[in-house]
C-alpha cells in the first residue's frame, strides 16, 4: 500500500465549568449562561447528525469480531515515531490515532463533524470566540497515569512552540489557555476570527506531561510513545517493520465513539522499498490489504489461484467528497520558475490523453480542480454575484476564462506528438519572455534546466516521460530518484525544483489551506507549501473560507479559492481514479456500509474492518449510502 497523504480537527468554554463537572458523564447539550452551548459534538456547519447518546458511528458494525491480526505492506521506510516534530523525518504508519489520541474525534460520515473522545464535552459560542473542553475523569494514559488538564497545557504549549509548521501557525491564533480545574481546559479566541479554530483544537494530540520534555520531543526518535489509544507499539524494526498490539486496559473501548472500530487484536507494518515484492506479499498472504494505484496491475495482475478461488477479494470502492489533486508542483521560490505564463506553457505538455491510453488502460480521469468532481469545484461553473464580490480587491487574480467556468486542461490528439499543443506551448512560453534556439529553451543567453526530484520507481515513470514531452519545446530536465528519507528532507526545506504532490481534498476544507497555499508557509521549514504560494488573493479567500457561517457562504469561498489556485499554475495536474482498488484476504471484511468522506487507508476505514464474521464468507458489496 501507498499512502499518499492524508489530514483533520477539535474544541469547548468557563463560567460554567462548575456545572459541567456536576453533570453527568457523556451528557447532552446544555445551555451555559454566558451565551454558548455545551454538546457532546461540533460540526464546522450546522449540525452534527448524531444525537447525544448515540450508540455507533452508521459505518461501524458493534457486532464485528474481535481479536486477530491485520498485517499491511507499507511501502518505504521510517526513521521515527513521533508524527509531530518539526525534523520527524519520515513517520511510521499508524501512530497518530491508534497510539495518540486526541480531545475529539472525527466521524468520516459528515464533512467535519468531530464527537467527544478524550473531551467529554465541548463548548463554545456562535461566534467561537473561546472553546472549554471538559475531559473525561476516566480518560488515562497505557501506564495508568490519568489525562488532566496539566497534559492537555503542556500538549498546547509544546506543539505550539516545537510542533510542525500548521500546528504552530493555528495554536498562534490562541490568545490564552488556562485550566478550569483538573479536568476543564478554557480557551479565549478572541480575535482569531477563524471559526474552525475550535475543530482544530479539539484534533490536538494529547500527549503525556509525566513522561515528555521539550528536549525529548525534539528527540524522540525512535523511542517508543507512550499514548493514550487502543494500541501500543510491541515491536519496533526500524524501517523494516512496526507491531501495534491492543492494549487490554484501554479505558476508551466502551466509548461511542470506538463502538466497532479498533477490532485487531495486533496490527503489523511490513515496510518494502519495492512495490513489487510488496505485492507478491499479498499474492502469498504475508499481507492482508492491498490498495492499488498501478492500473495495468489492477487490469490483469490479480489473476492469480487465490483470487480465483476465492480467498482473495478485489473490491474499486467508491470515493467520496472531493478528489482533490496529485500533480507536478513548480517551486516558485525558484527564479525560473516565477512567472505563471512559462507555468501554463510546461503543464501544456503533459499529454494525458496518450499516457492513459498506453499506458493506464483509460481508467484515470484528468483532474481539473483542487476540490474535483464536487460542489467546490470552480470548473465549469461561472463565478457568481458573490464569488466576484470577493475576488473583486485584487483584479488579475483569476484570468476570464477561468472567472466564466470555461477552463480545463488542454487535451491533445492523443498521438503523444501533439504538434498544435507545442506550438501553444511555445507562443505561452515566448509571452514570458522565453524563447526556442537551437532546440533550446532559452531566456537572456540562459536555457531553461531544471530536476524532477521523485520518491518511487512509479514516479521516475511518470517524470521519465513528462521529461521527455518537455524535451520538445527545447526544455532540459533530469529526473532524479532518493530514498524515502532524503525525499522527506528535501521536501521539507524547500530543495527541489519540482516534485510530485498530492492535495487531497475533503468536503471540509479550511486551515490547512493556510500551510498549502498562504502566503506566511511558503518559506515555513517542512509546510506543505510545495509551490512556494505568496498572494494576498489567496490568502484573502483561505480567510473567507475559514469566516464562513452557511453552507452557501462556504462554497463561494472554496470555489473562488479553486479560481485564484488554478489561474496561478503552480502544478501541472495529473488524474485519479474515479474508485479507490483495494484486494483483500478473505479473513479480513469491511462492514456492509462504508464511510462516506474517508478513504480505505488504516486511521480511517481500516480502523472499522475486522475478522471475517465467518470464515471465507461470500462476497458482499457495500450498501449504498
Amino acid at each position: 500500500m501507498r499512502p499518499l497523504a492524508f489530514a483533520s480537527r477539535r474544541i469547548a468554554a468557563v463560567a460554567l465549568a462548575l456545572a459541567v463537572a456536576a453533570a453527568p458523564a457523556r451528557a447532552g447539550d446544555s445551555a451555559p449562561a454566558g451565551g454558548g452551548r455545551v454538546s457532546h459534538a461540533i460540526a464546522m456547519q450546522g449540525e452534527p447528525a448524531l444525537p447525544a447518546g448515540f450508540q455507533c458511528l452508521p459505518y461501524a458494525d458493534p457486532a464485528a469480531r474481535k481479536g486477530g491480526t491485520l498485517r499491511l505492506g507499507e511501502y518505504g521506510a521510517f526513521d521515527n515515531l513521533n508524527p509531530y516534530g518539526v525534523n520527524a523525518g519520515t513517520t511510521a504508519a499508524g501512530i497518530a490515532g491508534p497510539v495518540y489520541e486526541s480531545l475529539m474525534a472525527r466521524s468520516y460520515d459528515e464533512p467535519f463533524t468531530l464527537y467527544g473522545l478524550i473531551a467529554q464535552t465541548i463548548e463554545t459560542n456562535d461566534a467561537r470566540d473561546y472553546v472549554v473542553f471538559r475531559l473525561d475523569p476516566a480518560a488515562h494514559f497505557s501506564d495508568g497515569t490519568p489525562i488532566t488538564a496539566r497534559d492537555v497545557l503542556f500538549s498546547f504549549n509544546l506543539l505550539k512552540t516545537k510542533g510542525r509548521p500548521q500546528q504552530r501557525a493555528a495554536y498562534g491564533l490562541v490568545r490564552a489557555i488556562e485550566a478550569l480545574d483538573d479536568h476543564t481546559i478554557r480557551y479565549d479566541l478572541a480575535g482569531a476570527d477563524d471559526r474552525e479554530l475550535p475543530l482544530i483544537l479539539a484534533l490536538m494530540p494529547v500527549l503525556p506531561a509525566h513522561a515528555m520534555t521539550e528536549q525529548r520531543f525534539a528527540e524522540e526518535g525512535l523511542a517508543v510513545p507512550l499514548g493514550s489509544g487502543p494500541y501500543k507499539v510491541a515491536e519496533v524494526k526500524p524501517g523494516e517493520k512496526l507491531v501495534l498490539r491492543r492494549d487490554p486496559a484501554y479505558w476508551g473501548k466502551d466509548l461511542p465513539i470506538n463502538c466497532g472500530r479498533y477490532n485487531f487484536a495486533e496490527i503489523v507494518f511490513d515496510y518494502g522499498r519495492d512495490d513489487n515484492s510488496l505485492f507478491e506479499a499479498f499474492k502469498a498472504g504475508l499481507v492482508d490489504y492491498r490498495e492499488e494505484t498501478d492500473p495495468h496491475r489492477w487490469v490483469g495482475g490479480y489473476d492469480f489461484s487465490a483470487r480465483r478461488d476465492g480467498r482473495v477479494a478485489v473490491e474499486a470502492l467508491p470515493l467520496g467528497g472531493p478528489k482533490g489533486l496529485r500533480g507536478f508542483a513548480f517551486n516558485t521560490r525558484r527564479a525560473k520558475f516565477a512567472d505563471p505564463r512559462l507555468r501554463e506553457a510546461l503543464a501544456a505538455m503533459f499529454d494525458f490523453e496518450w499516457l492513459n491510453a498506453k499506458l493506464y488502460s483509460n481508467l484515470y480521469t484528468r483532474t481539473k480542480s483542487f476540490f474535483d468532481e464536487s460542489e467546490l469545484s470552480s470548473v465549469g461553473r461561472p463565478a457568481s454575484t458573490a464569488e466576484r464580490a470577493l475576488l473583486a480587491p485584487f483584479p488579475g487574480a483569476v484570468r476570464e476564462d477561468i472567472l466564466e467556468g470555461r477552463w480545463t486542461p488542454p487535451r491533445s490528439d492523443g498521438s503523444g506528438r501533439d504538434r498544435e499543443l507545442a506550438k501553444k506551448a511555445l507562443a505561452l512560453a515566448e509571452t514570458a519572455g522565453w524563447t526556442l534556439k537551437d532546440g533550446v529553451l532559452t531566456r537572456d543567453g540562459e536555457p531553461l534546466r531544471f530536476e524532477i526530484l521523485v520518491a518511487d520507481r512509479e514516479q521516475e515513470r511518470l517524470a521519465l516521460y513528462y521529461s521527455g514531452a518537455l524535451r520538445r519545446i527545447g526544455v532540459e530536465t533530469r529526473v532524479r530518484l532518493v530514498d524515502d528519507v532524503q525525499y522527506q528532507r528535501r521536501r521539507q526545506r524547500f530543495d527541489f525544483d519540482m516534485m510530485i504532490g498530492l492535495w487531497q481534498a475533503s468536503a471540509s476544507p479550511g486551515n490547512e489551506q493556510r500551510m498549502r497555499w498562504g502566503g506566511d508557509s511558503a518559506a515555513q521549514e517542512a509546510s506543505y507549501n510545495l509551490a512556494g504560494a505568496k498572494s494576498p488573493a489567496i490568502d484573502a479567500m483561505i480567510a473567507a473560507l475559514q469566516a464562513a457561517r452557511g453552507r452557501e457562504e462556504f462554497v463561494t469561498a472554496a470555489r473562488a479559492l479553486d479560481r485564484v489556485l488554478l489561474s496561478g499554475f503552480y502544478v501541472v495536474p495529473l488524474y485519479h481514479s474515479p474508485a479507490q482498488w483495494v484486494a483483500y484476504w478473505r479473513r479480513i471484511a469491511h462492514p456492509a456500509v462504508l464511510p462516506h468522506y474517508a478513504q480505505p487507508l488504516f486511521g480511517e476505514a481500516l480502523e472499522s474492518w475486522s475478522l471475517a464474521p465467518t470464515p471465507d464468507p461470500a462476497p458482499q458489496p457495500p450498501k449504498p449510502h
